[in-house]
This record gives C-alpha cells, sequence and structure tokens, in this order.
C-alpha cells in the first residue's frame, strides 16, 4: 500500500516536473530584474515629473497678468501627460505592448468622453473662460442666470456670491452659452436717472437745481460731463434724464444719493413730481 502512494506521488511529481522548465530560475531571475527597473523608472519618473512641473509653475507666476487659476490648470495639464508617457514607460519595461495598451486607452477614452459629454462640456468652458477672462475672482457679473461677486472660478464650474450672501454653483457650459455682464470691467460707469416734473413746474428752475445738486456730490466725475436735459414730455410729466459718470465702486452710492437729495430738494423748491392718481366718484341714489 505505501508502494502504490510513493510511486503515485513520484508520478505526480514527474507530471509537475514536465511543466516547470529547466531555466527556471533565469526566468524568475529576468522577471525581477524587469519589475525592479520599472519600478525604478515609475519611482524617479515620478520625481523629476515633479520637479518639471514645479518650475514650470515658478516660470508662469513670474509672467505678469496670468492668473493662479491658469497656472494651476496648466500644471495639472502638464503633470498628467508626463506621467502618462512615465507609466508607458515602465510597462513597456514589464514586456507590457504599449501600443495595444494606447489602443484600449483611447476607446475607453471614446466611451467615458460620451458618456461624460456634459461635463466635458463644462470643462471646455471652463478652459475659455481661464483663458479668455470674461471675469476674474472678485468681479461682480450677471452670468448664467445669477448676480453676484465671483469668488471662485473652477474647471467644471464657478461660484457666486449674490447680494444678500447666497453662494450659487453654475455649470460653465451654462456661463458660457450665454451673454455675460461684467460690472467691474471698467473703471469707471455711468449713472442714468430719469427725474419726472409737472407741466405747471419750470423747466429751467429744475436744471438750475438738478445741476446744483450734482456738483454737490464729490464722487461725481465732473471732468467727463454731465448731462441734465429734457428728454420727454410724458402723459402727466415733463421728464428729465440725469447723467453722471462715477467710479465703478461708487456706482450704488452716488445714485442712491442722487435719487434721495432730488427728492428732499423739490420738496424745498415747490417742484412737484407726478404720481399716479385714480379719482373715485360715488354716487347715492335717492
Amino acid at each position: 500500500m505505501e508502494k502504490d502512494i510513493e510511486k503515485g506521488i513520484e508520478t505526480i511529481t514527474k507530471d509537475i516536473s514536465s511543466y516547470i522548465p529547466d531555466n527556471i530560475a533565469e526566468i524568475l531571475s529576468g522577471y525581477a530584474f524587469s519589475l525592479l527597473m520599472a519600478l525604478l523608472i515609475f519611482i524617479i519618473g515620478k520625481w523629476i515629473v515633479n520637479k518639471i512641473v514645479a518650475v514650470f509653475g515658478k516660470v508662469l507666476r513670474k509672467v505678469k497678468g496670468v492668473e493662479e487659476t491658469l497656472i494651476k490648470f496648466l500644471e495639472n495639464i502638464v503633470y498628467y501627460a508626463l506621467m502618462i508617457v512615465v507609466l508607458l514607460t515602465a510597462l513597456g519595461k514589464l514586456g507590457v505592448e504599449t501600443t495595444s495598451f494606447l489602443a484600449i486607452l483611447g476607446a475607453a477614452g471614446l466611451a467615458i468622453g460620451l458618456a461624460l459629454k456634459d461635463s466635458l462640456s463644462n470643462f471646455a468652458s471652463g478652459v475659455m473662460i481661464i483663458l479668455f477672462k470674461p471675469f476674474k475672482v472678485g468681479d461682480f457679473v450677471t452670468a448664467g442666470g445669477v448676480t453676484g461677486s465671483v469668488t471662485e472660478v473652477g474647471i467644471f464650474n464657478s461660484v457666486f456670491t449674490t447680494g444678500d450672501n447666497q453662494k450659487v454653483i453654475v455649470p460653465n457650459g451654462t456661463i458660457t452659452s450665454g451673454s455675460i455682464v461684467n460690472v467691474n470691467a471698467n473703471d469707471t460707469r455711468r449713472v442714468d436717472l430719469v427725474v419726472g416734473i409737472s407741466y405747471d413746474d419750470d423747466i429751467k428752475k429744475t436744471k438750475d437745481v438738478l445741476n446744483e445738486i450734482i456738483k454737490s456730490n464729490d464722487k461725481v466725475l465732473m471732468d467727463k460731463g454731465v448731462t441734465v436735459a429734457v428728454s420727454e414730455l410724458a402723459d402727466s410729466s415733463v421728464n428729465f434724464v440725469v447723467r453722471v459718470w462715477v467710479n465703478t465702486p461708487n456706482y450704488w452710492d452716488v445714485k442712491f444719493d442722487l435719487t434721495e437729495k432730488i427728492k428732499i430738494t423739490f420738496d424745498k423748491e415747490g417742484i412737484s413730481i407726478p404720481f399716479p392718481q385714480q379719482d373715485v366718484h360715488h354716487y347715492n341714489k335717492i
């Protein structure tokens, strides 16, 4: 019985040995060497890539006018592009057919692109916003159906803070598909007001009063010109247009101040501002 078991074990051992090549030690040492070289290529390659990206970022930061958002975006592009090269080189050292790998990678990229077409659209829009800079962080804009201050410009979306301190995240594709109004784009803005007076009031006196109100506001840029003129003979009022130039940060202060002073001064000067009225007549039937 024991001899039969020994013969069986011997037979199995011979069968297994027939599948193991004689130069197994050489093969294993060759794979070990290739694996070690691939790891070295990956580690050293990653270190070199990080150094290249760091130098690239320093150079971009020395260029005047380049936004930090754009710098980080370009750094990421360079980093991942170089890391793909390092990874393919390491896989090639292991004996992996990189041509087939690239074909598989391309097919996977196509499938992912079709699945994430909306996200890629936002990504492309983010690149356009960063490159062409229709607005930057800190600007007050109307874009994508939102009005507020820009607090962040990202690759896929932008973040706004509204006047009542709400945080609104808007996809970049929505922003670039419509019009963008940048309030802070220019250093100065024009304040436009329309003021109506009664047909019984003196037009010349009203113009003089309006000019005095404007001159009393030290935030108005008088050197850029002031317009006070009759713009319309409406149904129940003579309408004046008042146009003054101010520095952009002073826009709302000047607009509110002029509106208040016009009402107060008109009341003092006896100039009436017409408003809609309705007469109700009640008849008693006897």
